[in-house]
């Protein structure tokens, strides 16, 4: 009896201790690693703001360092990752690509600053192929760490998908040493595999046209994520350049991060090419998004903003089981801010790294003596603080600029005689940049500061060849700036559609017509007709008389839209007629330089058709917006935000 006694006890004690060295295996076997993410920094590299010279709390990689620095020293185990977007965007990035230019063996002054940092990989976003493929891969060579993008190959001309070779490495696997919750060290296999937008053939055909082609950015997933995992992936981070929403997929979508979370084998996702923040309450209605962890249908995301606003972080457990694999088995997701708003004011949250600032001083200092060079005068002040709800100065210019620059170019060509037109959209306008991000120039000299802000992307000038019927179905696309109003309803209704990019709000310039929101939106974003018996654009003329939907036009517009951008009925790419070399904004400073002195004032040439006065339809704009609502204007002052936007009421007339 006490030797069965005894057995018993040591067989339990056997146990017990069996137990007690497995767990403490499975302990020794977690480890924490934290993966982060610049994304859209646009060269936003000080904390500066050259449209307006002076220096920003918002914006800057510099700033973003300093926060990298503190959520490094918090963890074990990091991973640092920049997702595209880079190259292109303020007049930094103009000035090295335009003005001073690179030389191969020179560093840009993006690379100078982010070797600092010690970036694992960098993604290719959409504005990387602005300057084209030679300035591109001369920029890449001043990187100390690698690039991939899995969707974007190299134009075979063959027309078969299935042998086109990559641009660039598709996705790397990197080997690393982390540290477990108990001290151990473990080898682990992270790969990261990157997408661009297939769109850029489009938006930068002039540029890529029989030299690149792209695929779709899930199907190029499915293709590469097994052979990853057979290298010997232990975990696989997908840094998608593209957005975030439940759109049905057609293929060769824009916006395909929602679905790369339903690919098998992706265990952490990096996007951007939004400009906004996840996880954020903006996203809290789309089905499978969890925003307290900050996952899609169950895995790890994270957008951390544009220009350096936020960096992003996403904190995994990983376990190692018995037989060697790595799993996730938590995740937590989140992002930290270089600012905080505080009513109207924005509160700086850290200071710039001053290592960061060293580094491009020379480029940074060049830059902002480059944009004070004048070129003339305006007659009166240009603003886009109504861009959205009348006919304005900021679009105006740029319009009467396009227009002029063609009536030099068609002289003497088999279009001669045709008439003009010329479309502009509001670039700054408020949004997700917040009730600063509005142009705001004052009567009195320009300089090429000012140009940019009118401009601010480098596009280069196309016209296309379009008829009456045309034209009005352009300005129905461009309509879908405006929710639908119903004129029987006497509470608050936002008139504009937040959703709804305001560069895609385009304002034709030469012809005449009204807008009325009483009406649902023709067509959806993508382009889709979805209300045939819908007309929002009325009272259309042209000269003077009702538009003939027969009668050719030429509108000059850019390379963006013409091509295909925005998704706008007739601008596919086939009624192109004139392909410039200019840049929009290069044949806008021209303008102005040769004739000195303009006036931008607005023409008037759209409106919204009335509705009764008993509907309280408004909007928002910049606080400086009310010294010009001077009676002028159908808009009264009716209260501010708690973001620091003022609120107006428009009134009918």
């Amino acid at each position: 009896m006490k030797h069965s006694i005894l057995k018993n006890l040591l067989i339990g004690t056997a146990l017990s201790t069996a137990i007690l060295m497995t767990g403490a295996a499975h302990a020794d076997s977690t480890v924490k690693l934290r993966i982060l993410e610049t994304t859209d920094l646009h060269v936003h590299l000080v904390d500066y703001d050259y449209y307006r010279d002076k220096p920003s709390a918002t914006v800057g990689l510099a700033k973003i360092a300093t926060l990298l620095k503190k959520a490094r020293a918090e963890a074990d185990n990091s991973l640092f990752i920049d997702n595209g977007d880079l190259i292109q965007g303020n007049p930094l990035g103009d000035y090295i690509a335009k003005r001073r230019g690179l030389k191969k063996g020179e560093i840009h002054p993006v690379y100078k600053a982010m070797n600092l940092l010690n970036y694992d990989v960098g993604n290719l976003g959409n504005h990387e192929f602005n300057y084209g493929l030679e300035f591109l891969e001369t920029s890449l060579q001043g990187a100390n760490f690698p690039y991939v993008s899995a969707n974007v190959f190299k134009d075979d001309g063959d027309n078969n998908s299935a042998n086109d070779k990559p641009y660039i490495a598709p996705y790397v696997l990197l080997d690393r040493k982390v540290k477990d919750i108990a001290g151990k060290i473990h080898s682990i296999k992270v790969g990261v595999i990157g997408f661009t937008p297939p769109q850029i053939t489009q938006w930068d055909k002039a540029n890529l046209d029989g030299k690149i082609v792209t695929h779709d950015i899930v199907d190029t997933a499915n293709r590469y994520i097994p052979e990853m995992k057979s290298k010997g992936a232990d975990i696989i981070i997908a840094v998608p350049h593209s957005g975030l929403t439940t759109v049905t997929r057609s293929g060769m979508d824009e916006n395909a991060s929602y679905y790369l979370s339903q690919v098998d084998g992706i265990d952490a996702i990096l996007f951007g090419h939004s400009h906004t923040v996840f996880p954020s309450d903006k996203y809290k209605d789309l089905p499978g998004v969890d925003i307290k962890k900050g996952t899609i249908n169950g895995v790890a995301a994270v957008m951390p903003g544009f220009w350096g606003s936020h960096l992003g972080m996403i904190d995994l457990t990983l376990n190692r089981s018995d037989d060697g694999k790595w799993s996730i088995t938590d995740s937590l997701s989140s992002t930290r801010g270089i600012y905080k708003r505080d009513g109207r004011k924005k509160v700086p949250l850290v200071d710039a790294d001053p290592a960061i600032i060293a580094a491009v001083k020379e480029e940074h200092e060049a830059t902002i003596a480059y944009m004070r060079e004048g070129v003339g005068t305006t007659e009166a002040p240009i603003n886009s603080f109504f861009a959205l709800v009348a006919d304005d100065p900021s679009i105006q210019i740029v319009t009467n600029a396009q227009k002029w620059y063609l009536e030099k170019i068609l002289q003497g060509t088999e279009y001669d005689g045709l008439p003009i037109l010329s479309a502009g959209a509001p670039f700054k306008a408020g949004g997700r940049g917040g009730p600063d991000y509005f142009t705001d120039i004052a009567k009195g000299e320009l300089a090429l500061k000012n140009v940019a802000d009118l401009y601010i992307y480098p596009n280069t000038v196309r016209a296309v060849l379009l008829n009456g019927a045309q034209i009005k179905e352009w300005l129905e696309m461009s309509a879908g700036q405006f929710n639908l109003i119903d004129p029987k309803k006497t509470e608050m209704q936002e008139l504009v559609n937040t959703n709804f990019p305001t560069y895609n709000f385009d304002v034709i310039d030469g012809v005449h017509y009204k807008i009325d929101v009483t009406q649902p939106i023709r067509y959806s974003k993508k382009g889709e007709l979805i209300a045939p018996d819908a007309h929002r654009i009325t009272d259309l003329t042209f000269d003077g008389k009702a538009i003939d939907p027969e009668q050719k036009f030429i509108v000059a517009t850019n390379n963006y839209r013409a091509g295909g951008g925005g998704h706008f009925p007739g601008l596919d790419g086939s009624t192109i007629i004139v392909e410039a070399p200019d840049e929009n904004r290069t044949v806008l400073a021209n303008y102005i330089l040769e004739l000195k002195n303009v006036n931008p004032t607005a023409d008037n040439n759209w409106s919204f058709k009335p509705i009764n006065n008993t509907v309280n339809v408004t909007f928002t704009t910049s606080p400086k917006a009310a010294a010009f609502a001077d009676g002028k204007l159908p808009f009264v002052v009716d209260g501010t935000t708690d973001d620091g936007f003022a609120r107006f009421k428009l009134v009918f007339k």
